[in-house]
């Protein structure tokens, strides 16, 4: 705690300004952007990567959150403040920290592959600001940052031969994608085995239903979106067999264009599925399945065209 009271001390509203920007690069629609950039417009087999390296991490910091149960740093000492505006998304429980790991995984992927020396540096440094950010904003503790950020650098070096083996052998692919998704769903399984916590009144009781509610729902999420990659993967190989190539704009309308659509699908879909499956955190499931196919399926039927510009 000694380091996050430091941290503390040398509060300024432009900073507290600066490193609530700096953490949102850590949430889940940044790590979208950066997969479906490299995904749609660089190199498919680079960001089936990041998809690797995001989902093993996600699946790596869920687990230990509720296997750990470590409370938040303002919950451990009553005395500590945090920087307000970050609470609403310092949800669950505090080690390690899913933004860190988050950050880390996709930036530290792009560069990994990157052959281009700031890019290279821009990544590294924006991936220890996020790091930092949590601290300085008081949601994490050391602990909480160092896990993570060893997690993903671990899964960012170690997965990154293993997909571009790819390269020679695409069948390997499916038998990543296929462990993804084993994994994925143990999970699944595991949160619907743990004792669901007594819902209560209590600050405690709440904290700590809301916690499993949490990770019962980013495990439905996981499978689902991976169960929607192999799908993908599947699809494009056999038939579809998308181009990445583009002239700029036609990049910047199929990220663009993509993006808006694959958002459209996660925010008009929520309350049908959930009202279809009765409130069941399957319906996460679902949406994120759909979203998945739009984005490698539907949305790159139209890549043929912008590939015949392309010089």
């Amino acid at each position: 705690m000694e380091l996050l009271y430091w941290f503390e001390s040398i509060r300024t509203p432009v900073l507290d300004t600066v490193m609530s920007l700096v953490t949102r690069l850590g949430e889940e629609t940044f790590f979208m952007i950066a997969a479906l950039f490299v995904f749609w417009c660089w190199d498919k087999r680079r960001g089936y990567y990041l998809l690797a390296v995001g989902f093993a991490g996600t699946l790596a910091s869920q687990w230990l959150k509720i296997a750990c149960r470590v409370p938040r740093p303002w919950v451990i000492d009553p005395d500590f403040t945090i920087v307000e505006s970050a609470r609403e998304a310092a949800t669950g429980y505090s080690f390690p920290s899913g933004h860190t790991q988050c950050a880390v995984g996709y930036l530290g992927g792009i560069a990994r592959f990157t052959g281009r020396l700031w890019v290279r540096v821009v990544c590294i440094v924006l991936a220890l600001l996020v790091a930092v950010s949590r601290m300085y904003l008081g949601v994490h503790t050391p602990a909480d940052v160092g896990v993570s950020l060893l997690i993903s650098l671990v899964l960012v070096l170690a997965l990154y031969p293993l997909l571009e083996s790819t390269l020679w052998f695409p069948n390997r692919m499916y038998a990543i994608i296929g462990v993804m998704l084993a994994l994925s769903l143990a999970f699944v399984g595991y949160m619907e085995l743990l004792t669901q916590p007594p819902v209560g009144s209590s600050e405690a009781l709440l904290e700590a239903y809301e916690n499993w509610a949490e990770a019962r729902n980013n495990a439905y999420t996981m499978a689902g979106a991976v169960a929607g990659v192999l799908v993908v993967y599947a699809f494009d190989t056999k038939f579809l067999k998308f181009p990445t190539r583009a002239p700029w704009w036609g990049q910047l309308i199929k990220l663009v264009g993509g993006l808006a659509l694959v958002l459209a699908v996660r925010v008009l879909l929520r309350e049908p599925l959930l009202a279809l499956c009765g409130g069941h955190p399957v319906a996460r499931g679902l949406r994120y399945f759909l979203m998945v196919l739009v984005a490698g399926c539907l949305w790159p039927m139209t890549f043929q065209f912008f590939e015949k510009h392309a010089k």
